[in-house]
């Protein structure tokens, strides 16, 4: 996402635990776990601006992870199928100015479709490594009807609270740099 708004991010990765703390909703715990990678990764460089995220994709209660296996992703699709469920990204922006965070919520509706379509989406292996066990921005995408807000939170980086927390930073975008805005 960050290429396709003209920026050039160094990626790295943070080892931070992502279990769930006993009472955390699953709001709290994408925005926990975005701060804890954000600010693991400032440690080691401290004067750049690091954004860090978390993704989860909640089913009334249930919270739905990256399947254990072909079957497990089968069944997450499958109880997907012709129904609605919220995404939840958190996201954080640390640097010089201390960490900011925030959680964007959106609402994927998919269309119905039986149990050969979703093995035929899972033997491409997509589904494995992604949060309720498909991914919107690939061919997943064709099982989705509907999103009500950000099509990025889907993906996992939700530009519009992005664009938020850089401000709020002292920062301003302006079509491919990040500018920093003198105190007034």
């Amino acid at each position: 996402m960050l290429r396709q708004l003209g920026l050039e991010p160094a990626v790295r990765s943070s080892s931070v635990d992502e279990a769930y703390l006993p009472g955390e909703t699953p709001a709290e715990h994408v925005e926990r776990l975005a701060r804890e990678k954000a600010l693991a990764i400032a440690l080691e460089a401290p004067a750049a601006l690091v954004i860090g995220g978390d993704t989860v994709v909640v089913d009334g209660g249930r919270v739905l992870g990256k399947p254990a296996d072909a079957e497990a992703a089968t069944a997450m699709l499958l109880s997907l199928s012709g129904r609605e469920h919220a995404v939840l990204s958190g996201i954080a922006l640390a640097g010089p100015h201390g960490v900011l965070s925030a959680t964007d919520r959106a609402v994927v509706r998919f269309r119905s479709f039986d149990r050969a379509t979703a093995e035929r989406y899972v033997a491409t292996g997509e589904p494995m490594d992604k949060a309720g066990a498909y991914g919107i921005q690939g061919l997943g995408a064709a099982l989705v009807e509907s999103i009500e807000g950000d099509y990025y939170t889907v993906v996992g980086f939700p530009v519009q609270a992005f664009l938020g927390l850089v401000e709020r930073a002292g920062w301003r975008y302006d079509f491919g740099r990040l500018t920093a805005v003198p105190p007034a």
